[in-house]
């Protein structure tokens, strides 16, 4: 189920990178087994919606790399989704928790409001000052 898993992954995901490539005009670049898969996808293209067409040319290209990586026998189905959910995409909106208010230097948040008490700013030029006249006291 390891290597249906991995092999389901990287078809959608070469299949999607080479589509691009495609629109992009630069299916030249692509290897020759890629630009087979595009083939065979633009002649299921005509005949059936694109959708279909899409998941048939996945299921070919997964068939390709199960049995490139060691997969034994037909390869197991392998749904990320179910079908009757897949156009069910949409995940509902929730509001974030509210964010834990501050709280100042002091503890005192509700008392204070938005302004920050100057007494750190005061107490720390105080010792400034304080040690400035010690040391200009000191080398008189």
């Amino acid at each position: 189920m390891l290597i249906a898993r991995r092999a389901d992954t990287r078809a959608r995901a070469d299949f999607a990178t080479w589509k691009m490539m495609a629109k992009l005009n630069g299916s030249s670049a692509l290897p020759p087994e890629a630009q087979e898969f595009l083939a065979s996808y633009k002649n299921l293209l005509a005949q059936m919606s694109e959708g279909e067409a899409t998941e048939a040319t996945i299921g070919a290209i997964y068939k390709a790399y199960y049995a490139e990586m060691g997969g034994a026998g037909t390869p197991p189905d392998v749904r990320t989704r179910p079908p009757e959910r897949a156009a069910d995409n949409v995940t509902a909106f929730r509001r974030p928790e509210p964010k834990p208010k501050k709280v100042n230097f002091f503890g005192a948040n509700a008392a204070a409001g938005a302004q920050k008490r100057p007494l750190p700013v005061a107490l720390i030029f105080a010792c400034l000052v304080v040690v400035y006249v010690g040391i200009r006291l000191y080398w008189r």
